[in-house]
């Protein structure tokens, strides 16, 4: 494998190298501190080559291929200028970590929180997160996703328009920045996640295709053209994101990369890049002393994501489960379109629960064929789920989050499916305390055709949704400052209430073991109508929950319960805020439960 880019060795000498395989002559241009061309040498594989003395930090560069127009560097440590401008020579960081002695979160241990830094705080700094980071300790997260920080088209972005894959964004801060967020989050014990994007690359300030065979015609993806994982010249395109994941391990200590959109990654090799990349980060973790973990996003259901490499499978961690957030919405928001016209029974939020996947070869209406195939013998700490994140709120025409949508019994409803999962669960920013901001997309391009391209976009997408006013303009700072997060709300009546509540199901989960054991066999689940009956076991530790999804009070019977049975959470409670507790208190072997509507109640098994 080969490094890229430009970078600094103990031989106090100024490295370059790029792949530019079909160049005949490439140059490096310095055009600060001093205008000058340095030529470059030719290396095995279509690498470009030189060395300099003397050249200090921060020195900006670009390189010429075929001798001509200059390009900014594809693996540029900083962009200073923007996606058009001359990359920055990196310096040999001078940071001092404290974390030394942090050895990480398991993956079935994991609260996992995905933020978005620009719009997290009124700063959009890695600096201003770090201030809030106390209040997701003392929530109960202990790790952090990030959505994209790659440098990416002006000050805002969702960070999927990224070009410069190992630059970190300049408006949050950039790479000293991100390094002070990952050592506080170590020292706090919370671990962070990276979202990183190998699929595709953004639409402004892309040159990869100046400078190889980085792109496919053979495969589209819904953003543009594919990666060229399988075809003449990808095992460089492949060293070119696998040394790319390695240096986020590595310079940035970070804790686990969750790959977007991994069905949209092609490739036909017998050795896929993704299985290439799983052995990768696991023979660095071995070589560090502490493992990192690779989350994928796929919407195939199919389990070879998951399995272990010596089981022919791809070796990733853990994947996101798109099914149990569509199912939880369409049951407690009511909704039907696009997508969600394949969820509709409380039948399908109980196979969620016992699998992970809803369609497992299951015809799907909206797909119009069979999709999908059972996840058999994956554990639950394999699938993330959420009832909200970046994707489902942000993809909405006006950015609707479920303060919007759902009632407070409908959001404490939602919590308690994700929370009370034998999943691993992700809290979208905010959703906590209800925060009432939208989360809109945003983007500032300075192409006049592609800014309207990108709001056209936008309007074509949700022709299949029957949702409701206009669609914020996609490039409007507006647009993006509405979508920050108000923080005042955490302490005002009903999102009090929620974010306690939020509180008590995470240290239920961590509390009790029977919802600490991620172990799908363990789960049972019984319908009774519109509630689903769920019971879940570890040892001598037995909890049972009950999730009514209707609009109305349900009496359940339960006939064969063995045991004496207490109350631990009723969602109706008077105390979080609810119209008052009719679920019984206590109970042996069998009882008939009072469920209001859209509430959940949980009971322990108590040892006499």
């Amino acid at each position: 494998m080969a490094e890229v880019g430009a970078w600094y060795n103990s031989d106090q000498l100024a490295h370059f190298r790029v792949w530019a395989p079909e160049s005949n002559d490439v140059r490096l241009h310095l055009v600060a501190p001093e205008d000058r061309i340095v030529p470059m040498t030719r290396c095995d594989r279509g690498y470009w080559e030189t060395t300099l003395e003397g050249l200090e930090p921060g020195a900006r560069y670009f390189f010429q291929p075929d001798g001509h127009q200059d390009r900014p560097d594809p693996a540029s440590r900083s962009q200073p200028e923007g996606v058009h401008g001359p990359s920055e020579l990196v310096g040999r960081s001078t940071f001092r970590w404290s974390d030394r002695a942090w050895k990480g979160v398991p993956l079935e241990e994991m609260i996992q929180y995905e933020l978005h830094i620009g719009a997290f705080t009124d700063a959009g700094t890695f600096d201003a997160a770090i201030e809030r980071l106390d209040d997701l300790r003392d929530l109960g997260v202990n790790a952090i996703e990030l959505l994209p920080v790659a440098q990416n088209p002006g000050e805002r972005n969702w960070g999927y328009d990224g070009v410069y894959p190992y630059a970190v964004q300049k408006s949050y801060g950039g790479g000293e920045g991100l390094k002070r967020l990952v050592d506080a989050c170590h020292s706090r014990g919370i671990a962070v996640i990276l979202d990183v994007v190998y699929n595709h690359m953004g639409p402004e300030g892309n040159y990869l295709g100046c400078y190889g065979p980085y792109f496919t015609d053979r495969y589209r993806t819904p953003w543009g053209q594919a990666m060229n994982f399988d075809g003449a010249g990808s095992n460089e395109v492949r060293n070119f994101f696998i040394e790319n994941a390695l240096y986020w391990l590595r310079v940035f200590h970070i804790d686990a990369l969750r790959l977007d959109a991994t069905h949209a990654i092609f490739d036909i090799n017998a050795r896929p890049f993704l299985q290439e990349l799983a052995e990768r980060v696991r023979e660095f973790g071995e070589h560090d002393g502490r493992p990192r973990l690779l989350i994928a996003e796929s919407d195939l259901n199919d389990a070879r994501i998951l399995r272990p490499l010596d089981e022919h499978g791809l070796g990733m961690d853990a994947q996101w489960s798109d099914d149990f957030h569509h199912i939880v919405h369409a049951l407690t928001t009511g909704e039907r379109d696009g997508y969600y016209m394949d969820f509709h029974s409380p039948a399908q939020f109980a196979k969620a629960l016992s699998t992970g996947y809803v369609y497992t070869g299951d015809h799907s209406e909206f797909r119009n064929h069979n999709h999908g195939r059972p996840p058999i013998g994956r554990p639950g700490r394999q699938f993330v789920v959420c009832v909200q994140n970046h994707d489902q709120v942000g993809n909405r025409a006006t950015g609707e989050r479920f303060s919007h949508l759902l009632t407070h019994e409908g959001r404490k409803l939602a919590a308690g499916c994700m929370l009370i999962s034998p999943f691993v669960p992700m809290l979208f920013m905010g959703e906590e305390y209800a925060e009432d901001a939208p989360f809109l997309y945003f983007v500032n391009h300075s192409d006049a055709n592609l800014i309207e391209a990108v709001r056209n976009g936008r309007r074509e997408e949700f022709e299949s949704f029957d949702w409701q006013g206009e669609v914020p303009d996609p490039q409007a700072e507006e647009t993006f400052e509405l979508s920050k997060l108000n923080w005042k709300l955490r302490g005002k009546g009903e999102h009090k209430l929620l974010l306690d509540f939020y509180r008590e199901l995470i240290a239920l989960r961590r509390g009790l073991p029977a919802l600490s054991n991620l172990e799908k066999e363990s789960v049972e689940t019984t319908l009774h109508g519109d509630v689903v009956e769920m019971t879940r076991l570890q040892g001598t530790s037995c909890v049972k929950v009950l999730f009514n999804f209707s609009q109305k009070s349900e009496a359940i019977s339960i006939e064969r319960a063995p045991g004496r049975w207490m109350r631990r959470l009723d969602s109706a409670a008077d105390s979080w805020g609810g119209t008052g507790a009719t679920a019984l208190v206590q109970w042996q072997d069998r009882a008939t439960i009072e469920m209001p509507p859209q509430s959940l109640a949980l009971y322990v098994r108590t040892k006499d």
